[in-house]
């Protein structure tokens, strides 16, 4: 049967919806022909009923769902002082780290230091089974000693024949002889007390003395192995100077190459900062990070600065003129376009607004946070969270407090522009 579902205004002609059902009856008709009258149970016309309520309530109008208000935490632009500070995240090495190795070939027959350990200058760090060097020296030394012999033996012919010729008994061809003999001894005198020295000079080599007080930093051979000549045994790093190494950009190195003086601070003490000099960049790329590498000298480095630790260094550059800045967490990109969205507070007093999106032109990255060339100016309010999840005026509201305006100051643990760049990609 058919079911009219009231529509929006009473007095209005009502909407019809088409639904119809029937309900069969158990019972066949009687031999005689008449049709006995339906007997529908209570069951069925309970059913029946709900069924034409379920479909009365759905063919309402449903009203529509009101518009959601995005809390966002928003940030205050201004512009800043010029200058910019720029930091670069490295590691403290030695000025000087020596490979040590054996002048001499032969098998290393003890390690006499491990790594980490501290040695002090002339103190041996391995030796060399020594067994053939000793032979060696020992043939040396019966070589000079038969030359020493022979020497003798020539000055004292040397010295009866003088006083034969003083007498007129030999001639002064047979003095020269004599001469010419106790001058090819003495040669071959000095010639075996030379080969005596540098084989015992060979022999002392058999010991690896450190040549520099220091640090040991690797061992590159162990005990019972066979080593060439020069061949590195054992790593020693010089304490005395410390540097931080770090990569600089290609696009920063040319403005900072002009820069000397910096501040170097480690991670694991933010607060205290040291003087840093640029010792050295490095005129091409390194092939894999395609950074330059630059060494920054430390002159009063703190005994307690540890090789291997995590640095900071701080370029600081003055510009020509007030920049704003903005964290790297404001930025989205879209339609291959770099946008921060600006908020405009809503006319009723309720504290809410929308956002709109607004392309800006990057320049430096600073840490977290970027300079932003165009398309902003100070006193505008961006939103600095959840920035991928708005679109085009939306109502939000700001959350309880603004964030701080962005300041040129770099925190030390800062990551380094490089990878600040990345970010923003």
């Amino acid at each position: 049967m058919p079911v009219s579902c009231p529509g929006p205004d009473a007095a209005a002609e009502v909407e019809v919806c088409p639904v119809s059902f029937s309900v069969a009856s158990q019972e066949s008709p009687p031999a005689g022909g008449a049709r006995p009258r339906r007997r529908v149970s209570g069951r069925l016309l309970a059913l029946a009923v709900s069924g034409l309520a379920l479909l009365a309530s759905g063919c309402g109008k449903q009203p529509a769902p009101a518009e959601v208000v995005r809390p966002v935490r928003l940030l205050q632009v201004r512009a800043d002082a010029g200058s910019t500070a720029l930091s670069f995240s490295g590691e403290v090495r030695p000025r000087v780290e020596s490979r040590l190795g054996f002048r001499v070939a032969g098998k290393i027959a003890a390690r006499l230091v491990d790594a980490g350990a501290t040695v002090h200058r002339g103190q041996p760090l391995a030796r060399l089974d020594v067994t053939d060097l000793g032979l060696a020296e020992a043939g040396a030394r019966a070589q000079f000693d038969a030359a020493k012999t022979d020497r003798d033996l020539a000055a004292s012919d040397m010295k009866r024949y003088d006083e034969l010729f003083a007498k007129g008994f030999i001639s002064a061809a047979e003095q020269h002889r004599r001469r010419a003999t106790l001058d090819a001894a003495e040669s071959k005198l000095r010639q075996a007390q030379a080969s005596l020295r540098n084989q015992a000079n060979q022999t002392g080599y058999g010991v690896l003395h450190a040549d520099a007080d220091g640090v040991v930093t690797a061992i590159d051979a162990e005990v019972g192995q066979v080593v060439s000549p020069g061949q590195s045994v054992i790593r020693v790093a010089q304490t005395a100077e410390k540097e931080v190494a770090i990569g600089l950009p290609e696009d920063q190195v040319d403005a900072l190459r002009g820069i000397t003086e910096v501040s170097v601070q480690t991670w694991a003490e933010p607060g205290r900062v040291m003087a840093g000099r640029v010792r050295e960049i490095a005129g091409a790329a390194d092939p894999v990070t395609r950074t330059y590498a630059t060494r920054v000298s430390i002159p009063a480095a703190p005994a307690d600065l540890k090789l291997g630790m995590t640095a900071v260094v701080t370029f600081e550059r003055d510009g020509p003129a007030p920049v704003i800045r903005v964290p790297l967490t404001a930025l989205y990109q879209s339609g291959g376009r770099d946008q921060v969205w600006i908020y405009e507070p809503g006319r009723d007093g309720s504290g809410t607004g929308t956002v709109r999106p607004v392309p800006v032109v990057l320049g430096a990255p600073e840490g977290n946070d970027v300079v932003v060339s165009r398309g902003l100016a100070a006193g505008q309010r961006v939103v600095t969270a959840g920035v991928h999840l708005l679109k085009p005026g939306q109502m939000v509201k700001p959350l309880q407090g603004m964030a701080p305006a962005v300041s040129p100051a770099v925190s030390p643990a800062a990551a380094p522009a490089s990878a600040a760049a990345g970010a923003r990609g």
